[in-house]
């Protein structure tokens, strides 16, 4: 069985993306730049947008699609993923797309349900998810102590999670940053989106101590800052600074904050030097080198993990997720070049 350095798991979707869908946002109630759980009102987009409208698939879900950018730039057979699908086309397609990165995957499959959609509406540089998790939150914990699976999370040395795997798997996450935290291997985590922070403030509260490297955007920080209680949630180095100075337990290491803000300038705070924070500026492309925002926060994140598992320095890691995320931003989708580009 092979031996993979990085761990990653979440909630596998296939995106249904759509451009120019302002009038999509007005008919739904939804944001331009935002990303929420689908409600009942929001039900039949899904047709909606693949009838009505050119669609483009593209294999999504936050943490498969950074896990696909660390092994754009790693070695192959260097990240796994997991989460729950169904037995349907949709995995097929996302099987499809994470061979072609080099991204292998064990699955949980359940017979007879459908895999986890996102509805993609574009609008500008502005992207609204509206995501339908259907399998992806039937994920048993169970499945992290199989025969498949367990060996791997034994082997790996570094972990990634998406913040949505909260909203149903806390318990999964507990028991893979536990053992990697009482192993003094690396738990990272991404806050993934403003209301994971503002509605799963409990979750997220137990799965910190355990974890070494949160990720999030200028967004996501806000509604913590605000969600927590702090003094100015536009203060981006004083709320990374407040998240590194909480309780760890893994002691073996620093924690690491960072904060992307698209174009802007990237954040980045250590526990081990709090009171001086990194500032790294974003090189911003041309109007029209933007094709889609649609995962660029995720390929920065598989960018920033790539090169922390292949041993480069904060700085390096980074101006990699720079490169991963713009070279995100000028493709259709989470995806990356092809044929491959060497980054690291």
């Amino acid at each position: 069985m092979s031996s993979y350095s990085l761990f990653c798991i979440g909630n596998p979707l296939l995106d249904i993306q759509v451009t120019n869908g302002e009038a999509l946002l007005e008919k739904y109630s939804l944001n331009a730049n935002d990303a929420i759980l689908a409600e009942a009102k929001h039900a039949p987009i899904y047709d909606e947008i693949t009838k009505g409208h050119k669609v483009t698939y593209v294999a999504g879900g936050a943490s498969q699609n950074a896990a696909r950018g660390a092994a754009y730039v790693l070695p192959p057979k260097s990240v796994v993923f997991t989460g729950c699908v169904g037995d349907d086309e949709l995995a097929e397609q996302l099987k499809a797309a994470n061979r072609r990165e080099g991204l292998d995957e064990v699955y949980q499959v359940k017979a007879g349900e459908k895999t986890g959609a996102c509805a993609v509406v574009i609008t500008g540089h502005h992207r609204s998810l509206v995501t339908d998790l259907r399998a992806a939150e039937k994920f048993e914990q169970s499945h992290l102590s199989s025969p498949a699976v367990a060996p791997l999370i034994e082997a790996a040395q570094f972990f990634y999670v998406e913040g949505y795997f909260l909203t149903h798997g806390v318990n999964s996450t507990l028991e893979l940053s536990q053992k990697a935290a009482a192993a003094g291997k690396t738990f990272a985590i991404n806050l993934s989106a403003p209301f994971i922070p503002q509605f799963f403030k409990a979750q997220l509260q137990q799965v910190l101590p355990f974890c070494d490297v949160i990720i999030g955007n200028e967004a996501e920080a806000e509604a913590y800052a605000s969600a927590n209680g702090l003094s100015d949630p536009k203060d981006l180095p004083a709320i990374a600074k407040s998240i590194a100075a909480l309780p760890k337990t893994n002691a073996s290491r620093p924690r690491v904050v960072v904060f992307t803000q698209g174009a802007q300038s990237t954040i980045l705070v250590t526990s081990a030097d709090p009171e001086n924070h990194k500032v790294f500026a974003v090189n911003p492309l041309k109007d029209d080198e933007i094709v889609d925002t649609n995962g660029a926060g995720d390929a920065f994140a598989g960018g920033f993990l790539g090169a922390l598992v292949a041993g480069k320095s904060l700085d390096e890691c980074v101006e990699t997720g720079h490169i991963l995320g713009a070279m995100c931003v000028g493709q259709v989708g989470p995806q990356y070049k092809w044929p491959k580009v060497k980054v690291l």
